[in-house]
């Protein structure tokens, strides 16, 4: 057994002892002492052996940090703690006194991998990692324990994950996320340990400039985010979905678009037997590179053929036929295309990402070792096949997603049924080897379905549910309601910000702006943004090219129609934009609502056109 195992299986063992230490005089009735409980934190801890007394937060605690790491570690803590209320804790150097909190980080201690930490609370509590990650997750257990009090029982705990990525994906592929969104996302992640955000989304192009349609990010967006999910060791893995799902990227490239028998040209599919498709496609990657500098880039490769069939292009089977004979097959093509990205991704330092369900054993070629596979769909080649074929294999079943408008996960269910990353779609496996791990998932399939809002209500329980899983026993608490009042006990991150709030009161105002006004009365919304009702009707963006459900189009009118309390295309977000103004924000498209040179209301990118500011009376 070696010494990871030892230490982690020490600890139940003394619960376990002291359980059964009650002991009285001969002739005495035995009296029974209550079990000293486990901190409440989420994930919950692994293991925790109690000890008298506790350790007490207050106005003298220091944070004692050596150099490099470990103050970075201290540094963030303090900003987090005074965040959390906490009030302002110094960072120093030398010995620790009673009522400071150390951070250590000791190679040697090679038990903890790469993100296990050692917490340890007495007279002083201290943190200690192996690495940087590991003593930064120890930190977030204590933040959760401080929002619980400012006193921690004291004892010892070893807390190290079970599986490497715990992760969360959002596709802002078409529907614009707002960034203090991804942002308390990203905050979220960290609190509870998950280390891994994939991001499909569109950052604006310098290179491809007709492919700018909303709605993409800056690049100055992007590393600002980027900057905090390295500051929080999230790790953000970028997306651009192809050979499939392309048409935010080609709709206004018809040369690069499959075309089938009948002449008709795909939008949403890159034609892989053009040296341009591929060249275009490369060039992004390339692109992203400037904002994303992770290791992992995910290229999608899911659904290339949804409601088609390889029959409809033959000119894909002759193209795969001149290249591996006259055995290979239409999906020989495909994976030629995804085994050529591969190769460019690991010339940039990268490692590839694919969806399973491209690897359909219908070709001859092989998929490039070393590619990971991200499983989502029941298909004819299971977990179990791709892992003994050698690919790392992320559990991101379908079980697990949450669509806008659509299907949700069923936390509690999966929770009830001690569900974790062996758990695929078609297949449980007996063993956890090659699999990394295992994520949610967020799609905007209806994107007018929900708000950001209504997302988030139903997102945190999945999150602190995969969270949970991907960390520790699946399964702590023996009910699903005491497993979500861990939620409850350590609610929400430091800096995380409440983006129901709505900065004016219900009433009727007048808006005004340069060219134009208008009253309204202004109600609030439950999920936190508000209507405008008009004489008229309530103010909605209704008109031009729907995408995902939603009028994405820069320009589309801002008009009264009839109001429907449960149309989300009437619900805005006044966002504060100084001088006592407000910018008027759609809560769906995510546009400004701006003022025509004719004096018509109309929706447009803050980035295209200078937000106007309505100033309210």
């Amino acid at each position: 057994m070696t010494e990871r195992r030892r230490r982690r299986h020490w600890w139940p063992g003394v619960l376990t002892a002291l359980a059964l230490l009650v002991t009285a005089a001969p002739g005495t009735p035995a009296v029974a002492r209550e079990e000293p409980r486990t901190p409440v934190t989420v994930p919950a801890l692994t293991g925790w052996s109690p000890e008298s007394g506790s350790y007490v937060y207050g106005r003298g605690t220091r944070l004692v940090a050596g150099t490099g790491a470990e103050r970075r570690v201290a540094g963030t803590l303090a900003a987090d703690l005074r965040a959390a209320g906490h009030g302002t804790v110094p960072v120093v150097g030398g010995g620790a006194r009673a009522g400071d909190i150390v951070i250590d980080i000791e190679p040697g201690r090679s038990w903890l991998g790469p993100e296990g930490y050692e917490l340890h609370a007495s007279r002083r509590l201290s943190v200690t990692g192996a690495t940087e990650p590991g003593a930064f997750y120890g930190t977030r257990t204590l933040l959760q324990l401080l929002a619980q009090g400012d006193r921690v029982p004291a004892g010892r705990t070893v807390d190290v994950p079970r599986y490497k990525e715990r992760g969360v994906g959002v596709c802002a592929c078409c529907v614009h996320v707002s960034l203090p969104w991804l942002e308390n996302l990203v905050r979220e992640m960290a609190y509870h340990k998950l280390n891994q955000l994939l991001l499909e989304l569109k950052v604006m192009s310098d290179a491809h400039p007709e492919a700018n349609t909303w709605g993409y990010y800056t690049k100055d967006e992007i590393r600002r985010l980027v900057a905090l999910g390295e500051k929080y060791h999230v790790e953000i893995i970028p997306e651009i979905n192809s050979p499939g799902h392309m048409d935010p990227w080609i709709e206004n490239r018809p040369d690069l678009q499959l075309t089938d028998t009948d002449g008709d040209k795909q939008p949403s599919r890159l034609d892989i037997t053009r040296p341009e498709a591929f060249a275009y496609y490369t060039s992004l990657m390339d692109e992203y590179a400037e904002v994303f500098p992770g290791r992992d880039w995910h290229m999608g490769a899911d659904e290339y053929m949804l409601g088609s069939d390889f029959a409809e292009y033959p000119h894909v089977l002759e193209y795969a036929r001149e290249r591996y004979g006259p055995n290979a097959t239409p999906q020989d093509a495909f994976v030629h295309f995804v085994n050529r990205v591969h190769a460019h991704a690991v010339s940039k330092g990268k490692r590839l990402r694919i969806w399973n369900d491209g690897v359909t054993g219908a070709n001859t070629v092989p998929v490039t070792a070393g590619t990971t596979v991200e499983h989502w769909l029941n298909v004819a080649v299971k977990p179990s096949e791709l892992i003994a074929e050698g690919y790392p294999l992320m559990n991101a079943a379908y079980a697990l997603y949450l669509v806008r408008g659509g299907f949700h996960t069923d936390t509690g269910a999966l929770y009830d049924q001690s569900w974790d990353p062996r758990g695929f779609e078609g297949e449980k496996l007996a063993s956890s080897d090659g699999v990394t791990g295992a994520k949610i998932s967020l799609w905007p399939d209806n994107g007018r379905g929900q708000t950001e809002n209504e997302v988030a209500v139903a997102l945190w329980p999945a999150l602190r549910h995969i969270a949970q899983a991907t960390w520790g026993d699946p399964r702590p608490d023996a009910t699903y309601v005491g497993f979500t009042a861990r939620g409850t006990a350590v609610g929400h991150a430091p800096g995380f910000r409440d983006l129901t709030r709505v900065p004016v009161a219900d009433g009727t105002y007048t808006f005004r702006t340069s060219g134009r006004s208008f009253t309204a009365a202004v109600r609030r919304t439950a999920d936190g943004y508000v209507t405008l009702r008009t004489q008229d009707g309530c103010l909605e963006v209704r008109g031009g090219k729907l995408t995902l459900n939603v009028p994405l189009q820069p320009g589309v009118e801002v008009t009264p129609q009839a109001c429907d309390p449960v149309g989300t295309l009437q619900r805005w977000a006044l966002e504060p934009a100084g001088g006592g103004g407000y910018r008027l924000v759609n809560a769906i498209t995510r546009m400004t609502v701006n003022v025509t040179d004719d004096g018509r209301l109309a929706q447009y990118p803050p980035d295209q056109r200078t937000p106007a500011v309505w100033h309210l009376t």
